[in-house]
């Protein structure tokens, strides 16, 4: 088409001359007359036919230098001009009229204002000067008609006004009418635009009749709404003039009024048409009145973007209308024939300086416009365009929205995103031994992931999918789709030098996420304890429906202080809630047995019905015995429907229907066995793996009928007649779920009969099992204190002191010794005090700390050591030995528990060591509050380390003489003088004292997992070693914060883990006794009652000799399967796992006294005298009376003391005379330590 319109515009010949003759006849023209419609003879075009001659004679009177009039094409179906004459001054006349004589009325409108204004101004003063003149008595006569003539223009004003103000509200955005009237005149805009490109494939200028042409009926009624949408604009407007003066004013002059004009014409004139595309501009107005943008960078991309793209068009069609015409001076005769595409690439080609030449302006006008364009258009092409790419280059890689997957859920984690805190928790949360986790998860930061981050994202693409955002914006809330997420987890910044800015921030983000959607699931680690309360001001903020707050303080102290008790208990623990592959081992090695423990998680099922009306020992034996599993606790539902997790609750509790059990395993796969073991089905199976769901049907009964059934089978009487479950009884069961942990209940009548119940039951143990457990099940030792009363029902003398006394003895809830405030100036003690005072069996907290410290919350070590369910004589003294500045700080938490000194000093300092008897500790516990103020990671714990390093190379004289005999000792400040007990520091009677610092049992704090190395100078620990590898942390003298970070995916999972946890960490500490302290931050002291006291009995943890005691027949070449029955059996202890010397393997005797943990080890692992048994042991009321009875040699791995306390007042059956001598010799080579469980 443009080789045809060139030639026409050059030459006589060629396919322009043929097109001319084909246009007379037609009444749309083809593109072959495109460039010399102009041309026609006006006797050529009156004729109704014409011949290729006729054509090309017509085409020979283009270079005819006289012409009177150009013409343009007609047909007899179009009433235009005979003649053919253009009319473009008509329609370029009609936008100029306008503009220019509304232009003219506007300013004279102005000027007349003016000078009435200023006449106005100049006779007002004319007449306030004659007001005053005539005096103030003529004033209300004059006034008057004034005030009828303002009344009048007053109420001219408002009515213009009001109409001002609606025309204003029209075509605002603010109202709904005002946004559809503006989207709507944009988007009419554009239909405008569109139907300028359609046309422009026309000849600029051609007959058309009105009512048979559709985009020209189109374009009328388009340009109507214009017209009433510009009066609605010039009523709005302030200001007329500048009103006048707008763009889009100017662009209505000039494509309004044509239309009307070629209605009346009956023709078009493509003309100022494109100045539609100068509508653009406003663009990014409409999007964000559509509220489609909303960030600053998108609203300044598409503004760039609009204004480009507008001026662009706007040029080409320039370009179009003038090389399409050709210049008036030269009578048109200079045009060109150019598509408005052509002008299009011509006006980019132009503005980037490039030019190839292959279009380029011929006119006059074209090639002047192009002058002026190409500077202001490099200009904005050089501005512009690498603005838009920058944009466009910076906008978010991570800045899309996720897609929910149907069938599958997602969870939503944000906080602190890095390397490490995402390695580790995908490598616990996607671990193979989880039963097919079928969950999304998606990360939401505010900063873009680093290239390790990435790749990490890239491998685990299938599940993990990165957002950029912030939760504390709703926008990035709804990207993630956090209404519809399952969870929504946030991770702490464990290594920050501020960790309460920390808290608030994690704060902050729960804030968010629960204003945005108040049902979401929440789980969020927090570093300070104190912190916590916080969370409980978020009105949705509801622990029973899921949210939970992992306090990282609470727990790493918690899991110290448990160590303080039985040592290695927190490695042991640790290594249960996280997530561990079975590595095996051929060679006979320590690490062999510790990996086979490290296997087992913590996992919960639901038991079968077949364990329904059995006790919680019946079925914890048979799920040990023949299904391999370890029950160690239960979710039990009391009568008002509140649930409980009870730990060992013994033996008086029954199983329910639908109860939830807490077992130890290896994986999630063999727990199943609890749930599909069937009595009839599986009940001759030895193999636990062949226990699969089987399709027999099984008869369902309620709880309380179950029992009832036991009960009366025994009693012989009919369910109505037997009293056996009624009055004293089911109260006591529905107080069982008041107290917690769930009391221990027995009535002489029912217990027989749920004894006789347990008895009808089939021993699961093998004839050999039998023998060798010396027939337990029969044993007269096992009955006197197996069948102990409920302290509610029958209160004990220990209890009736209690509650007889006026003396504040726990805290209100029960579960804590309390005694009243002590000034910090009582307990503190002199370096010379210290060493004056008999110390032993003691606790040693060795803390690293100034003003300027960050506290670590004390009171959380403090708590579990001060449990009530120890008796105030076995409660551990504590000792802090560190800086007075920090400690001051801390005591405010810390005045309300017994026992409690303090040695200022520093932990460095060995004569201050010396002073509070180290070498006489059951535990040495070494903390820092100053680990996260240092940059360099392996300086982090560099006190820790030379503490640790400092008391193992200590040396000790073994001829101490104070601590022989039955020493009462000293009683040290901090500890109750007034106490009736007075009891003394520890102990009875103590073997010689630890010589080496190696042999002191310490536990040391650790920030960074690699620091480990450091501890140990000894093992050949890797320094890539992980940590739950390493020797250190295998013998629990190491704990790192780190290992707490398997807590989260363990929540999400099953957020019954994390109360077990809690539980057994922290002495028991409730939700109730969290509000409490987020009431008051302290322990309020509370009167003994029996509710109270009640919740003493709850089992603990302790650790069980083999070397002396009642199970050291079991000791030597036992298996551990027959010690669990008989602890489980005799004494309701249930045992979890061994504390072994770390060389009990070899076959020579070895001088190193290190343990490692072994944990749930199988029925045939055999027992070794030295073992220490980790058990979960029921509370003993007589103990506080009776402290001669039976003794359970507990033994620490240091062997630096003896201590008999009695456990159940039941005579030992165990006969030391007739033990082997190779024992005796044996018993010779150790140092032994007899602690009370």
């Amino acid at each position: 088409m443009a080789n045809g319109g060139g030639g026409g515009g050059g030459s006589s010949s060629g396919g322009g001359g043929g097109g001319g003759g084909g246009g007379g006849s037609s009444l749309r023209m083809s593109s072959n007359i495109h460039a010399n419609h102009l041309s026609l003879d006006a006797s050529s075009s009156s004729s109704s036919s014409s011949s290729s001659s006729s054509s090309s004679s017509s085409s020979s009177s283009v270079h005819e230098p006289k012409m009177d009039a150009l013409i343009i094409p007609v047909t007899m179906e179009v009433p235009c001009d005979s003649r053919g004459q253009r009319m473009w001054w008509a329609f370029l006349a009609s936008s100029m009229v306008t503009f220019f004589g509304g232009l003219f009325i506007i300013l004279l409108w102005r000027t007349l204002k003016y000078l009435w204004t200023v006449c106005c101004h100049c006779g007002g003063k004319t007449k306030e000067a004659q007001k005053i003149n005539n005096g103030s008595s003529q004033a209300d006569g004059t006034l008057k008609p004034v005030d009828e003539k303002e009344e009048v223009v007053a109420a001219e004003v408002g009515w213009m006004t009001s109409v001002k103000d609606w025309a204003g509200v029209m075509i605002s955005a603010q109202t709904l009418t005002g946004r559809v009237l503006v989207v709507l005149v944009f988007a009419l805009s554009i239909g405008a635009l569109v139907i300028y490109f359609i046309d422009s494939s026309n000849p600029i200028e051609s007959c058309q009749n009105f009512y048979k042409d559709f985009t020209l009926q189109i374009d009328m009624a388009f340009n109507v709404f214009f017209l009433l949408y510009f009066g609605l604009r010039f009523i709005a407007a302030n200001d007329k003039l500048w009103f006048w003066l707008e763009v889009n004013s100017v662009v209505d002059f000039f494509t309004v009024p044509p239309v009307f004009v070629s209605v009346y014409l009956n023709r078009s004139w493509l003309g100022l048409r494109f100045l539609r595309a100068l509508r653009l501009i406003q663009f990014s107005e409409i999007l964000q009145f559509l509220n489609i943008l909303k960030t600053s960078n998108s609203i300044k991309l598409v503004n760039l973007l609009s204004i480009f793209i507008s001026t662009w068009l706007t040029a080409a069609g320039f370009i179009h209308l003038v090389e399409n015409s050709g210049d008036p001076w030269e009578n048109f005769q200079n045009n060109q024939a150019l598509t408005y595409w052509e002008c299009v690439y011509l006006l980019m080609v132009t503005m980037s300086t490039v030019g190839y030449g292959d279009v380029y302006a011929k006119t006059t006008l074209g090639r002047l416009f192009m002058v002026f364009f190409i500077l202001g258009g490099l200009a904005m092409f050089a501005s512009y365009v690498p603005e838009i790419i920058e944009l466009i280059g910076n906008r978010k890689k991570y800045g899309g929205s996720y897609s929910a997957v149907s069938g599958r859920k997602h969870i939503v984690v944000c906080g602190h995103i890095t390397l490490e805190s995402v390695s580790n928790f995908l490598k616990d949360f996607l671990h193979k031994d989880r039963d097919d986790v079928n969950v999304e998860i998606v990360f939401l930061h505010n900063i873009s992931p680093n290239l390790e981050l990435e790749a990490l994202f890239k491998r685990h693409f299938t599940q993990v999918e990165f957002y950029q955002g912030s939760v504390l914006n709703p926008h990035d809330l709804a990207r993630v789709k956090i209404e519809s997420a399952d969870a929504c987890l946030i991770l702490a910044n464990k290594y920050c030098a501020d960790p309460d800015a920390e808290d608030a921030s994690n704060i902050m983000r729960v804030i968010s996420i629960k204003n945005y959607h108040p049902k979401i699931r929440i789980i969020t680690q927090m570093l300070q304890y104190h912190n916590k309360a916080h969370l409980l001001n978020i009105p949705s903020w509801n622990w029973k429906e899921g949210d939970d707050a992992i306090c990282l303080a609470e727990l790493k102290l918690g899991f110290i202080a448990q160590s303080c008790l039985a040592q290695g208990l927190s490695t042991m623990l640790a290594n249960l809630f996280s997530m561990r592959s079975f590595i095996k081992i051929e060679e006979d090695t320590w690490q062999k047995y510790y990996l086979e423990g490290v296997s087992n998680e913590m996992y919960t099922e639901y038991l079968s019905s077949a364990f329904v009306g059995l006790s919680f020992p019946t079925v914890c034996e048979l799920c040990f015995v023949k299904l391999k599993l370890l029950m160690i606790a239960i979710e039990y539902k009391s009568a008002n429907r509140e649930s409980r997790i009870l730990i060992n609750p013994g033996n008086h509790l029954k199983i329910q229907e639908g109860t939830l059990g807490f077992f130890i395993a290896s994986d999630a796969k063999e727990v199943k066995r609890a749930f599909f073991y069937c009595k009839a089905c599986h009940d001759d199976i030895t193999d636990p793996k062949r226990i699969k769901k089987c399709g027999c049907k099984r008869p369902k009964m309620s709880i309380y009928k179950r029992m009832r059934r036991a009960c009366c089978f025994d009693c012989g009487r009919s369910e109505r007649d037997c009293s056996c479950m009624s009055g004293r009884v089911r109260a006591n069961v529905d107080t069982l779920g008041r107290a917690f942990p769930l009391s221990p209940v027995s009535v002489n009548d029912c217990a027989t009969s749920f004894r006789a119940f347990e008895d009808e039951q089939p021993s699961t143990l093998s004839p050999k099992k039998k023998q060798r457990n010396g027939g337990m099940r029969n044993s007269p030792s096992s009955s006197p204190k197996l069948m102990r009363h409920d302290p509610l029902l029958i209160p004990g003398n220990d209890q009736i002191d209690n509650m007889d006394s006026n003396v504040k003895k726990y805290d209100s809830t029960g579960m804590f010794h309390w005694c009243a405030p002590k000034e910090i100036e009582k307990v503190i003690l002199t370096r010379s005090e210290a060493a004056m005072t008999v110390l032993s069996g003691h606790v040693v907290v060795c803390i690293f700390g100034d003003v300027s410290s960050a506290l670590i919350g004390l009171r959380n070590l403090v708590m579990p050591l001060r449990a009530s369910n120890f008796h105030y004589h076995e409660l551990k003294h504590i000792v802090f030995v560190g800086s007075i500045e920090y400690l001051k700080r801390e005591w405010e938490t810390l005045h309300n528990f017994p026992k409690v000194s303090i040695l200022p000093g520093t932990p460095l300092s060995r004569a201050d060591l010396r002073a509070v008897n180290i070498n006489l500790c059951d535990m040495c516990v070494i903390l820092s509050a100053n680990q996260n103020n240092i940059d360099d990671t392996s300086l982090q714990d560099k006190e820790c380390i030379l503490a640790s390093l400092n008391i193992k190379s200590m040396q000790f004289d073994d001829s101490i003489g104070v601590l022989q005999a039955n020493s009462q000792g000293f009683t040290p400040p901090g500890m109750d003088r007034s106490s009736p007990d007075n009891s003394p520091v520890h102990g009875m009677l103590r073997q010689p004292s630890i010589t080496t610092g190696v042999n002191i049992p310490i536990i040391t704090e650790l920030v960074n997992d690699t620091n480990v190395q450091f501890l140990d100078q000894d093992d050949d620990d890797d320094p890539d070693t992980e940590l739950y590898l390493t020797q250190p942390f295998a013998c629990g003298t190491a704990f790192a914060v780190s290992v707490l970070d398997s807590l989260m995916s363990a929540t999400y999972f099953n957020d019954n883990i994390l109360t077990l946890i809690r539980t057994l960490v922290t002495g028991g500490a409730t939700p109730e006794l969290e509000a409490l302290i987020a009431e008051e931050n302290a322990l309020r002291g509370g009167y003994s009652t029996p509710q109270t006291l009640a919740n003493r009995d709850r089992c603990r943890v302790a650790q069980l000799a083999l070397l002396d005691g009642p199970f050291a027949d079991l000791g030597d070449g036992g298996c551990y399967g027959d010690l669990f029955c008989k602890a489980l059996k005799t004494y309701n202890m249930l045992c979890f796992g061994i504390y072994r010397l770390r060389d009990a393997h070899l076959s020579t005797p070895s001088q190193c006294t290190k343990r490692y943990v072994i944990t749930n080890p199988p029925y045939e692992f055999e027992l070794v005298p030295t073992d220490l048994i980790f058990c979960l042991m029921q509370f003993d009321h007589n103990a506080g009376q009776s402290r001669a009875s039976l003794s359970h040699s507990s033994h620490s791995s240091q062997s630096s003391s003896k201590k008999s306390s009695s456990v159940h007042s039941i005579p030992s059956t165990a006969n030391r005379q007739n033990r082997p001598k190779s024992r005796e010799s044996r018993d010779k080579q150790k140092y032994v330590q007899e602690e009370r469980l």
